[in-house]
């Protein structure tokens, strides 16, 4: 049994609001990177490139990160995008739900041989339950939740767009 949290108009929402966070914060650059987690961080990631494209006239540019979630420990880590993009730029890293943080400390290792600016985290939900020392720059949602129970953001299938809890 799963309880709708946000609705499809209300994540949008929340992605849109996050855009014009993550603008403010980097007006001054010409140029910034989102990059998104495989799954449903690369759709959010996606949708906030589009958002911030509405709003600014930084160039964007979108990177998907892809690795084994279910690795118990540090997987390989793909970047779809070449690594020369990231030199002195701000990197925003987008995920769908920040739970333990396992997933964004994971994904962090690759910008760590990379001469960047600035990396930050952008996430839709933040369950507050960190085993990890990873925080989100910009959060849509937070919620505390138990920890049986599981959230999950749908981006990928239009019909059924939004937050969910089970």
């Amino acid at each position: 049994m799963s309880n709708q949290l946000l609705n499809k108009t209300q994540t949008l929402q929340k992605i849109r609001r996050i855009a014009y966070q993550v603008f403010e914060e980097n007006f001054e650059e010409s140029s910034i990177i989102i990059a998104g987690i495989n799954g449903e961080g690369y759709t959010f990631a996606e949708i906030l490139v589009h958002e911030l494209r509405q709003i600014s006239e930084i160039d964007v540019r979108i990177a998907r990160v892809s690795f084994d979630k279910t690795a118990t420990e540090q997987p390989e880590i793909n970047i779809e995008s070449e690594v020369d993009t990231f030199h002195n730029k701000n990197i925003v890293l987008c995920d769908d739900v920040l739970n333990t943080g396992k997933t964004l400390a994971f994904s962090l290792r690759p910008f760590l041989n990379i001469p960047i600016k600035k990396l930050q985290v952008a996430v839709i939900v933040d369950r507050n339950h960190p085993n990890f020392p990873i925080a989100a720059d910009y959060v849509g949602y937070s919620l505390s939740t138990t920890l049986n129970e599981h959230i999950q953001v749908v981006l990928s299938d239009e019909e059924k767009t939004g937050v969910y809890i089970y």
